[in-house]
């Protein structure tokens, strides 16, 4: 098994508690399923959000809504650099797995696609 890092992102309609849950909820759920991901399968998560999020910590919904209790968690934010996209979450996720890295599905949702267009609809 090897470990890989899985990356997703998003964005987020408002900085409220909520809609922050709300997205993160929405990608961890695309990112799990689109690459076959168990709870067992993490072995941690780093959640950053751009500088106008900070209503909420978006490591929350992992422990509370999946579960992930005994996965390290962090959040933090990503630089405020001009002209970069706003109201932005992303997850990179280290994940232990039998795939191999060409195989891994990053997940680019909402205005986050803009990232990587090159992968973004991306369904191999």
């Amino acid at each position: 098994m090897a470990l890989r890092g899985l990356r997703g992102a998003t964005t987020v309609e408002a900085n409220t508690p909520e809609a922050i849950r709300s997205a993160t909820r929405e990608l961890l759920n695309e990112m799990a399923e689109a690459n076959a991901i168990q709870r067992e399968d993490i072995a941690s998560a780093w959640f950053t959000t751009t500088i106008d999020l900070n209503a909420e910590f978006p490591a929350v919904v992992a422990r509370n809504d999946f579960g992930w209790h005994n996965v390290a968690l962090i959040c933090a934010h990503e630089l405020d650099v001009p002209g970069s996209l706003q109201m932005c979450l992303r997850i990179l996720l280290h994940v232990n797995t039998e795939k191999l890295q060409d195989e891994m599905q990053f997940i680019y949702q909402r205005e986050a696609q803009r990232l990587r267009p090159d992968i973004s609809n991306r369904k191999d």
